[in-house]
């Protein structure tokens, strides 16, 4: 890995905090601190920009998995502006795992998220 390699495990950090807030307020800062102000997410089920939609998306999945946390699952691998990285939808009582993905982030030069391309590789039936 280059020798960013903080740059790119700081942005992802602040990402899960921003996916692991629940209370509005956590989460807008969390969202703000994450993304430039204009930062997009895109997934098969997803495509927003700014704040409001991002924070939109994120407190859906709450109310979809309530209990549930995003948690890393590997290592984060980046170069240039770009870093990939594998998570988990983890129950916080039993630990099961429904929802698995891989997220490749682009980042502006402060190290905030401009761009996420989300991949779903483990969904439940019917979400």
């Amino acid at each position: 890995m280059p020798a960013n390699t903080d740059r790119y495990l700081s942005a992802v950090a602040r990402y899960f905090e921003a996916w692991n807030a629940v209370e509005p307020e956590e989460l807008t800062k969390a969202v703000a601190a994450a993304w430039t102000e204009d930062g997009t997410y895109t997934d098969p089920l997803a495509d927003v920009r700014g704040h409001a939609q991002l924070a939109a998306v994120i407190s859906a999945a709450h109310e979809q998995f309530p209990g549930f946390a995003f948690r890393l699952t590997g290592s984060v691998d980046g170069h240039h502006d770009t870093a990939r990285f594998s998570w988990e939808l983890v129950s916080e009582t039993d630990t099961a795992a429904p929802v698995a993905g891989s997220d490749v982030i682009t980042l502006d030069a402060e190290g905030r998220i401009t761009s996420v391309l989300g991949f779903l590789d483990r969904v439940p039936a019917g979400a």
